[in-house]
């Protein structure tokens, strides 16, 4: 068996996992989308909501994130095809007590649009996708910096695109480009970097969060005047709009304007020899090969490690004006085509692993390294040299479907190394312990990135205000902690015991690392586990999360401030859920 050959005419991973899914039945259950049927077919299987406004267009659809996990069927879907039309959905909501849930491309792994465990009989899912995408570049010109209108249901590859042609990127963003704007505002999305040392920040850009650069906003709010649901723009030193920028799907958000800056050229360069050993090195070891020396030279890394591997995919990203002639020139984003295809060898053991024969994990996540080396030799890819987006941008819908824990520390700089030592030390110990007992719960890569914190004063609008609710929410008193580095654990779904190996990694984190750092579970992502499954820890959910977002914030403006005021601009629930309403108390 080669397990470094890569074959361009293998599966896809969409299909691979797709294919193997009946393998499954012992512990997962496999889900068969209705498709989209219109309301007026005689195939639909529901009652059509009562008076429902005329002109929209409705239907109904199965509800299925990425990673698959949470999948709903028999759920009324709804396309507008403008901001007034969401204004005529939530009035007719109101009248009738139903609910509505924003819907963008559903890569998110958190139940913040449908919970699969509380299914609502009464929700429309209202589809940002198909009328709600339009962008538009504003220039810079004389005193006025360059932004961007865009609209919830663009997707970061058009939204990025737009911005490249015009002249202007950003920093840092997820890597997913079929996700929706809408989506990556609402929880907190974000990407991956810090400045290197002596790197100076391009005006217009952030090293927090995409929604760090929110200048104003317009979103869909109850109006006691008029006893109606209206539009309202909020400006970034408006109080309110502390809750809306990442509000975690409890609004309607429309429209929304963010600062941009100029496009940055970047080199990424992948390496495969460093060590993990070296690379998470505690401090007191840790050389020119560290995390931290990489973070200092460059800024912006990423670390994919393949448990049981030596050493990881590590890229290193540096701001180069002028092509390296090392380095091969990228005109477009997906530059690591070979993370799309799944080799003969690795699909055998995936097949194994998903057959309930653990003891292949070794061997699966080993074969996934050498793939990853393999792949970027015969690509010509470890050495590219593009602009942000292009070189950013990595990860397809058709990537292998995982799911992901994930959590941050806000830290200071010279505690990034200290941090990934420990967790890598605590990591590996756990699975080998697991391994002891013929267990195998992480069959995916750990990732590990870092980033800078939210400065309200990136998106150049005096007296900004910052997003209460956002994982990159600095800490007034302690303004040391000026860096977050982001723990990022996937594995395949319905693995046996990744929900209780992955509660116990939550408990180190908070318990080790809260005496140096503040902790946030990734909204997007699973957090909240134990062995029952994600988002099952009522003490995390009703105490640890939100007092990470109370903590060191001064009075009035933390966790209790935002869900006030998402209640107050929405007081019937009309954009909240059972999900919602247990997390946002």
């Amino acid at each position: 068996m080669d397990l470094t050959s890569h074959d361009a005419t293998g599966p896809s991973r969409r299909t691979l996992l797709g294919g193997a899914a009946a393998a499954l039945a012992a512990t997962a259950v496999q889900w068969t989308p209705l498709g989209r049927i219109p309301a007026a077919s005689a195939a639909s299987t529901l009652a059509t909501p009562p008076s429902f406004p005329s002109g929209i267009s409705l239907y109904q659809q199965t509800f299925q994130n990425w990673s698959e996990e949470v999948t709903v069927n028999g759920l009324w879907s709804c396309a507008p095809a403008t901001p007034a039309d969401v204004v005529t959905l939530a009035n007719w909501a109101h009248a009738q007590g139903w609910r509505l849930r924003p819907l963008g491309a559903a890569y998110s792994w958190s139940p913040v649009v449908v919970d699969p465990a509380t299914p609502a009989a009464n929700t429309l899912l209202v589809d940002c996708t198909q009328h709600l995408t339009a962008v538009t570049v504003h220039a810079a010109g004389g005193s006025t910096p360059a932004g961007v209108t865009a609209q919830p249901g663009v997707t970061m590859d058009t939204f990025l695109g737009t911005l490249k042609t015009a002249g202007y990127g950003l920093t840092g963003f997820p890597v997913l480009g079929a996700a929706t704007l809408g989506g990556v505002l609402a929880t907190g999305g974000r990407g991956t970097g810090v400045p290197a040392t002596g790197e100076t920040k391009v005006p217009g850009h952030t090293y927090g969060s995409v929604g760090n650069l929110v200048t104003s906003l317009t979103a869909v709010v109850w109006d006691a005047a008029s006893s109606a649901y209206v539009l309202r723009t909020f400006q970034r030193t408006d109080p309110q709009i502390q809750a809306l920028i990442t509000h975690v799907g409890r609004a309607f958000v429309t429209e929304v304007t963010l600062r941009v800056g100029a496009d940055q050229r970047l080199r990424c360069q992948s390496w495969f020899n460093v060590t993990a050993a070296n690379l998470f090195a505690a401090p007191a070891s840790a050389g020119s090969q560290s995390l931290a020396s990489y973070v200092n030279s460059s800024g912006r890394v990423v670390c994919i490690w393949f448990p049981n591997t030596d050493s990881p995919w590590l890229r290193v990203i540096t701001p180069t004006p002028t092509q390296p002639w090392t380095s091969r020139a990228v005109t477009g984003p997906y530059n690591f085509p070979f993370n799309d295809i799944v080799p003969k060898g690795i699909s055998d053991l995936l097949a194994q692993i998903i057959g309930g024969d653990a003891a292949a994990t070794p061997s699966f996540t080993a074969a996934q390294m050498a793939g990853v080396s393999a792949g970027l030799i015969s690509t010509a890819s470890w050495d590219i040299w593009g602009w942000s987006s292009d070189v950013l941008l990595y990860v397809r819908p058709t990537t292998l479907r995982i799911t992901s824990t994930c959590w941050n520390v806000v830290t200071s700089r010279a505690n990034v190394q200290r941090a990934v030592s420990e967790f890598y030390a605590a990591y590996t110990a756990r699975l080998a312990a697991y391994a002891a007992e013929g267990l195998y719960p992480m069959n995916g890569p750990l990732e590990i990135r870092v980033t800078g914190l939210d400065d309200p004063a990136d998106c150049q609008v005096t007296g900004a205000l910052g997003a209460q609710l956002s994982t990159l929410r600095p800490r007034p008193d302690h303004p040391e902690w000026d860096t977050a580095v982001w723990f990022d654990m996937t594995t395949i779904p319905a693995t046996p015991d990744d929900h209780r190996f992955a509660g116990e990694m939550e408990a180190f984190i908070r318990s080790n690392m809260g005496a140096y750092g503040q902790v946030h579970a990734e909204w997007s992502k699973e957090w909240a586990n134990t062995s029952s499954g994600a988002w099952t820890d009522a003490s995390v959910i009703s105490g640890a999360i939100p007092d990470s977002y109370r903590a060191g914030q001064a009075t009035g403006d933390g966790w209790d401030a935002a869900v006030a005021t998402l209640k107050a601009l929405d007081p019937s629930g009309v954009f909240s859920s059972a999900f919602l309403d247990r997390v946002l108390q």
